[in-house]
């Protein structure tokens, strides 16, 4: 990959700006199509948070911990069959009687979360006798959501969101409306850091959509989620389509009410017929100049609050020292899972997520550990006007920033070692990243890990159309409806889906192709 030169006398069908997950499934489904495709990367490597990178010759994740869906079948097995992906993955299924593991200070019990409905509800109940039926009901209504999201389940049959009642409920009135055991209801929410759950806010039909395509199948990437990039970028190319890093895009010219062409900061021009931006909305909407689009509309999407973001560990283990466990870990330090972001400086980290690396090289081990703890960016606002972009804007932080992160670390390893006594004695080096990290590395303007709050008493505010007050300009990513791996494919399905003009036709053939190679 290398910067365009001489783009100013090629013209694109569809220019896509970011190279996330979302940017590579519209450029592969509209390569596969015949459209004449380009990708902006301002980064050097490629996939927004699919993003791996390496420390003492361990590869670590950046955003991909374990993906759900892949079972033959299912729902993100599909699409990826029809990305020309699910052959090429290196992939190990993770624990069936326990993927996830839910724990609470105080408490020695192991809360799991079991793959497979019927497992899920068995395990479950033999923790929590005389709950059987209580964790039936809660299944049966996260499928039940699941199944109005058609694009979820390959359909392509219409659904009015407006009429969705579910919309409008709140996931932690909804557990406690499930059952009256408290220690149940908060092993449910347990996982909830997988979409920055809030309590007395996030709606029900996240919680669903997330924690169903896991609980169906839960698979870890051998390696890191950066293959997925890799294979993605490696397809399009191969269709005809064009992919520049070091390439940041910084303003659309406009001819008419069209986007003409988009500039780069290295001055250059590239001009398509179509636009697709895969990065914050409201960043997009600042390379337009005032007048192309109505005020009103500007102020809509500017005004949305974006999730909170979060500190990460990444450990080197000294070698062969832990043995690999199969499971990720959720660890609470309160009775209520939801308090986690609640937490205070002095309190701080209030809880943790705890992913295991697997590898190919000591399967029996594991070399590294990431553990991700939240953080709200207002802890690293003083150092916000500098940038880490390669190689536009390569700044030093300061001996402040890195002072600060030595403190986090330490504090966070602490926690850690409380969970798992002797973990520290077994640490080779340590690495770490904030929300800065996070905002120059995927986009975004706070370090959001995933994208626009959501908020039930007002559901459809946070539900973004593909389309824009541009008529060549889309959107794609998980802003537009859901984060997450599935969210972010289905969301690329829905705005190629604009483009391409009709929009069934690729549903349908994404289902007749899944169903044609199983």
């Amino acid at each position: 990959m290398a910067s365009p030169e001489n783009t100013e006398q090629s013209i694109y069908d569809v220019v896509i700006i970011g190279s996330g997950l979302g940017g590579l499934c519209c450029g592969y489904i509209l390569a596969k199509e015949g459209y004449k495709v380009c990708i902006l990367e301002k980064n050097r490597q490629l996939g927004g948070s699919l993003q791996i990178f390496s420390r003492d010759k361990v590869i670590f994740d950046t955003g991909v911990h374990y993906i759900g869906g892949l079972e033959v079948g299912q729902n993100l097995y599909s699409y990826f069959k029809y990305l020309g992906l699910i052959d090429k993955l290196k992939l190990m299924r993770m624990d069936m009687d326990g993927f996830d593991h839910v724990t609470f200070k105080g408490d020695p019990t192991v809360y799991k979360h079991a793959q497979g409905y019927d497992n899920f509800i068995r395990v479950l109940s033999g923790q929590f006798p005389g709950e059987e039926s209580n964790i039936k009901r809660y299944c049966d209504k996260i499928r039940e959501i699941c199944d109005f999201f058609p694009l979820y389940r390959l359909g392509d049959d219409d659904k009015d969101l407006v009429s969705a009642t579910f919309l409008s409920i709140d996931t932690k009135a909804f557990l406690e409306s499930i059952t009256s055991n408290k220690r149940l209801q908060n092993v449910l929410a347990g996982t909830n850091p997988l979409y920055a759950g809030e309590a007395d806010k996030t709606p029900l039909y996240v919680h669903a959509l997330v924690v169903n395509t896991y609980i169906e199948s839960s698979w870890r990437c051998i390696e890191g989620g950066g293959q997925i990039a890799k294979h993605l970028a490696a397809s399009i190319k191969q269709m005809g389509g064009e992919i520049f890093n070091y390439s940041e895009a910084v303003k659309f010219n406009f001819e008419g009410s069209n986007i003409k062409d988009v500039v780069l900061t290295n001055g250059k021009h590239i001009a398509g017929k179509y636009f697709i931006s895969n990065f914050d909305l409201a960043r997009t909407l600042d390379m337009i100049e005032p007048g192309h689009i109505r005020q009103a509309y500007r102020t809509r999407i500017t005004s949305l609050k974006n999730s909170i973001s979060s500190f990460i560990l990444y450990i080197v283990l000294k070698k062969n020292s832990m043995k690999y466990f199969n499971h990720n870990i959720y660890h609470h330090h309160a009775d209520d899972a939801w308090e986690g972001m609640k937490y205070t400086r002095e309190n701080w980290p209030h809880g943790f997520a705890l992913f295991p690396q697997a590898s190919s090289k000591e399967p029996e081990y594991t070399d590294s550990l990431i553990a991700m703890a939240y953080m709200r960016y207002d802890e690293v606002k003083q150092w916000e006007d500098s940038q880490n972009i390669i190689p536009n804007h390569e700044e030093d932080r300061g001996p402040e920033y890195a002072a600060f992160k030595k403190e986090k670390e330490k504090k966070f390893i602490e926690v850690l070692e409380q969970r798992m006594p002797g973990l520290k004695d077994k640490i080779q080096s340590v690495y770490s990243s904030t929300p800065l990290t996070y905002r120059d590395y995927i986009g975004s303007r706070d370090g959001t890990m995933y994208g626009i709050e959501k908020d039930y008493r007002d559901p459809l505010k946070t539900f973004i159309t593909p389309r824009t007050r541009v008529p060549n300009l889309f959107l794609t990513g998980q802003n537009l409806n859901l984060h997450g791996m599935l969210g972010v494919t289905v969301a690329a399905v829905v705005t190629c889906s604009e483009i391409i003009g009709d929009p069934k036709y690729l549903i349908r053939k994404i289902k007749k192709f899944a169903d044609e190679n199983k």
